[in-house]
């Protein structure tokens, strides 16, 4: 086997062939053990290995079979192979290679396995992102993002205190949600559902307050549960009594005598709570007398007059659905007949005892056309409340005098109690046409079916009141 090497030509102007490298720049050696070849390349005057050489394809080769070939097929590679097509016994001593080549047996050379071709340097795969990789990243960044939005939003670490001021009013019973509408609506909060949100990770969704609150637009949720869940500072407060049986004129005369500023008198001629023509009053009615509840009422200082009738007429509603009127109606009077009925009760009767029995004299004597001769209705006409009456005052041509006029008078003359409208409407079962006022029976009071009877308990009473030096001998 000949291992043949082009003879470097000599110098000559223009570039070398491609068939025929400078050796000047690419030498090759040879370098034999005992089971392979091993071609090397050397590169001199600083060239690199892993550049092609642009002079063109080295090409050493024996075109005889069984001859090792080496060439250079592409600039920058070299390719050595062995033509296996010759026997190993065609190769003799003759077929020794000059200039430091060396036999090699076929065994040798199959022992050792074919000769590795060099080829060129792997390029470094370039970094590949999937598409779902970069979708999945994209992602995250956008929850992350959202979290921090969602956590700054509901917790507002850099929210002000708010800017211009609004009242708003929390009606009872509201639920979290229906307050975070309302205050949304007013611009105090941003959002309603953050604000509910907060309510119910803070536990205090049972804590909110109804009423009305003085409060500033663009408020942190947090400023606001905390002025919603705190109890307001406690109001001071008076007890008032109105007491059962007085008039809208003893009441006005009371609160003026207590420094209450405000007219009772005017404050309870009319009120959208209650209309006593619903009741069956005549359209003439021009007061809200009998309407005004007796009872002792729990007002702010300080008194507000308004406020007071309003409680009164609004206890008078609840009061008055307690009454069954199946009685009263059938006997044709209305509820406001009864009311009439009841104040006089009020006025007359001083035990809980006779209340139902001065109520059965009243619709006795209504049975009968007979006149009433109430004395409380006299004086309700003339507002003599303490002194005896006079017999001018007795004979008053007012509508109220029930000496002169048969009948109900127009109207109530006083603030009668649920007793007292509980026997209106619920008379006792007698015959009786009069009453007297007992001597020493601690405001009891003496019945009679006859006149003759009641003109005998009357002297009776005469005689106890000139004892008593002209004083009522009602109390001894």
């Amino acid at each position: 086997m000949r291992l043949q090497q082009p003879d470097p030509e000599p110098d000559a102007a223009g570039p070398p062939s491609a068939a025929s490298p400078d050796t000047s720049a690419l030498e090759f050696e040879q370098e034999w053990d005992d089971s392979a070849v091993r071609t090397e390349r050397r590169f001199d005057d600083g060239l690199d290995p892993d550049e092609p050489d642009e002079s063109g394809e080295l090409d050493v080769r024996d075109d005889e079979p069984g001859e090792f070939d080496a060439h250079y097929d592409q600039p920058g590679e070299l390719d050595a192979h062995y033509d296996e097509s010759r026997e190993p016994d065609e190769l003799d001593d003759e077929d020794e290679l000059p200039s430091g080549t060396r036999r090699v047996a076929h065994r040798d050379r199959t022992a050792a396995g074919p000769a590795p071709r060099r080829g060129r340097r792997p390029r470094k795969p370039g970094r590949k992102h999937s598409i779902g990789g970069r979708v999945f990243a994209l992602l995250a960044v956008l929850a992350a993002l959202a979290a921090v939005w969602f956590l700054l939003e509901l917790f507002q670490p850099f929210h002000s205190s708010g800017h211009a001021p609004v009242t708003v009013t929390i009606p009872p019973h509201s639920s979290a949600s229906t307050i975070g509408k309302l205050l949304e609506h007013d611009g105090v909060i941003s959002s309603g559902f953050f604000f509910d949100l907060r309510a119910t990770l803070g536990g205090q969704r049972g804590d909110l307050r109804s009423g009305t609150y003085h409060l500033r637009q663009g408020m942190g949720y947090g400023d606001v549960l905390k002025i919603l869940t705190t109890a307001p500072p406690a109001a001071k407060v008076s007890n008032l009594t109105i007491v059962e049986g007085k008039t809208r004129p003893e009441i006005d005369a009371l609160l003026r005598s207590q420094k209450i500023r405000g007219s009772y008198l005017a404050a309870s001629r009319h009120s959208r709570l209650v209309d006593p023509r619903r009741y069956g009053a005549p359209r003439s009615t021009n007061t809200l007398e009998g309407f005004l509840f007796p009872s002792t009422y729990q007002l702010r200082d300080p008194i507000s007059i308004t406020s007071l009738v309003n409680d009164q007429l609004q206890t008078f509603r609840q009061r008055f659905r307690q009454v069954n009127l199946s009685y009263a109606r059938s006997k044709h009077l209305t509820p406001f007949d009864v009311l009439t009925i009841a104040s006089m009760v009020q006025a007359e009767a001083q035990t809980a005892h006779d209340r139902p029995l001065i109520a059965s004299v009243i619709y006795n004597r209504l049975a009968s056309g007979m006149p009433l001769q109430i004395d409380a209705t006299t004086r309700f006409a003339t507002g003599n409340y303490t002194k005896p009456l006079t017999v001018s005052q007795l004979n008053s041509r007012s509508p109220y005098n029930t000496r002169l006029h048969k009948g109900l008078p127009p109207g109530p003359i006083d603030s009668p109690g649920l007793s007292a409208i509980q026997a209106a409407a619920h008379p006792a079962r007698t015959n009786y046409l009069y009453f007297v006022v007992k001597p020493c029976g601690n405001g009891e009071h003496v019945f009679a079916s006859t006149y003759s009877r009641f003109l005998a308990e009357a002297r009776q009473y005469q005689t106890a009141r000139t004892t008593r030096g002209g004083r009522s001998p009602a109390h001894c």
